[in-house]
């Protein structure tokens, strides 16, 4: 696959050209009724790289072919509207397309991934098998955050919103700009249910933009003579691919021979820094494929294959658009096996690295069903002339921009994807609560588990035990979830990125 002009992201980074093949006029009809030019920028632009294009009727190459009935069909409606009522079986098969307006997710849902703002990231869980009444365990806090400021932790648990026991129903107000929270003072479980009491008083934050850097922790640990890098990589960010590399860099000069990568709570993001992460954890296959890419039958010569390199592209944000700067070589640590942390919320580049690299090295995964997300998408813009994939030529009248999905992936052997992927070892997701506190500590029952694993001793620690009677099935924690919940830029896979 040629790399030129376009590199798209993954909540990943791939360079292709397109031009367009709509035109404005299809017939000689005379018609009275202009199209929307909004409405017709999102019709043309799905017509043309919507993935699943050929499934949707109303985005039929016939629609076209009246251009009053194409008029009458686009017209008076939302831009967001049309762009939801054109996706392909929304919520099952298409869980994760969605448009946006002046950066803002529009007529969102839970099923749009999305980062937020308030520097927390959090994992919905029900309270029991009703699956009305929630917690939201917080998986970490971005420093220097509103929530860091707040004095709110890793492992805090949170009951109430706004003064009301958080729900199915109201638990998505946890994306309010403001917010009053209540956190547990206890935890425990019953025979059929998680038991909270809260705490006196409440926290409340406004939240703020946030530029997350993804690389979230790193420590050398030392057990058994085995030098054990611990790395908690929470976002395939281009713009940090430098951070990422020189996390290698330390880890090469600690001597660490053993990796667990923790992607419990990564959805995803640029594909050119999952292809840098295979090469910074091996390094030995460079120009092997790595991955496989699909599009639609409109964009076949776009299909192919992302090879492994020995260079790292570094972007900048410009213009809140991650634009190329320079390339640095791979720091390498050389490993041919590693161990993944994984979660209900792991989704999309770091399925893809679990995928794709295990066709190469042995990769060990520990936690909980992953989203599946075997797709991918590029962000489109109003520039028909540049086939609706440059910024820099967009229509500046208006601010809507698409993210659908574009394409389905797979690894080098084009192997079909499974519907979730199975943790090796699978870890009760309700373990947690109680374990859950700084990053690093080995009460966490998800790393206690790689570190035995990789040493072949029991580890002791002093981790609160729990009785885990619920019968809550883990397909049931991702229903609750969005893929990733950590605010800020979006997690967008396979965006487009400017060389």
């Amino acid at each position: 696959m040629k790399l030129k002009y376009i590199i798209i992201t993954l909540f990943l980074g791939l360079a292709f050209t397109a031009c367009s093949k709509d035109s404005d006029s299809d017939s000689n009809e005379t018609t009275t009724t202009k199209p929307d030019e909004i409405n017709n920028f999102v019709w043309k632009a799905m017509n043309s790289w919507y993935y699943w294009q050929p499934n949707v009727p109303d985005l039929s190459d016939s629609k076209i072919a009246s251009t009053t009935v194409y008029n009458n069909f686009i017209n008076g409606k939302t831009p967001d509207a049309l762009f939801y009522s054109l996706l392909y079986q929304r919520g099952t098969v298409d869980r994760f397309s969605w448009i946006e307006n002046s950066n803002e997710i529009v007529y969102a849902s839970k099923i749009a991934e999305v980062e937020k703002k308030g520097g927390f990231s959090y994992a919905i869980y029900p309270k029991d098998a009703s699956n009305i009444n929630m917690v939201a365990l917080i998986n970490y806090i971005v420093p220097g955050s509103p929530s860091a400021l707040a004095g709110l932790k890793r492992g805090d648990v949170i009951t109430k919103i706004n003064g009301s026991q958080l729900t199915s129903s109201n638990y998505d107000q946890l994306e309010n700009t403001q917010l009053t929270i209540t956190l547990a003072a206890s935890v425990q479980f019953t025979s059929s249910s998680l038991v909270t009491t809260d705490k006196a008083g409440t926290v409340t934050i406004t939240k703020a933009e946030i530029d997350e850097n993804p690389v979230a922790y790193y420590e050398k640990k030392v057990y058994g003579g085995k030098n054990i890098g611990y790395l908690v990589f929470n976002g395939f960010k281009s713009d940090y691919n430098d951070e990422l590399n020189l996390a290698f860099a330390k880890m090469k000069s600690d001597g660490i021979n053993e990796l667990v990568l923790d992607l419990r709570y990564n959805g995803g993001g640029s594909l050119e820094t999952a292809v840098a992460l295979a090469q910074m954890i091996n390094g030995s296959f460079t120009n092997k494929p790595y991955i496989y890419l699909d599009f639609n039958d409109k964009h076949n010569g776009e299909d192919g294959y992302e090879n492994l390199s020995e260079k790292v592209k570094i972007f900048n944000l410009v213009d809140n658009e991650p634009t190329f700067q320079r390339e640095e070589s791979i720091n390498s640590l050389a490993l041919t096996k590693i161990y993944v942390l994984v979660s209900f919320q792991t989704a999309s580049a770091s399925e893809l690295t679990i995928q794709c690299l295990k066709k190469y090295i042995s990769v060990i995964t520990i936690g909980e069903e992953t989203v599946g997300k075997f797709v991918g998408s590029n962000t489109l813009y109003d520039s028909p002339a540049y086939g609706y994939t440059s910024y820099a030529n967009r229509s500046t009248k208006h601010k809507w921009q698409l993210q659908p999905i574009t394409f389905s992936y797979y690894n080098k052997d084009k192997d079909v994807n499974p519907a979730k992927i199975t943790p090796d070892y699978e870890i009760n997701p309700y373990s947690i609560f109680l374990n859950l506190v700084e990053f690093g500590n080995v009460k966490d029952p998800c790393l206690k588990k790689a570190i035995e694993l990789i040493t072949g001793q029991t580890m002791r620690t002093t981790a609160k035990t729990t009785d885990l009677p619920l019968s809550l099935k883990i397909s049931d924690l991702t229903a609750f979830n969005p893929t990733n919940t950590a605010k800020g830029l979006y997690i967008e896979d396979f965006k487009r990125l400017k060389e």
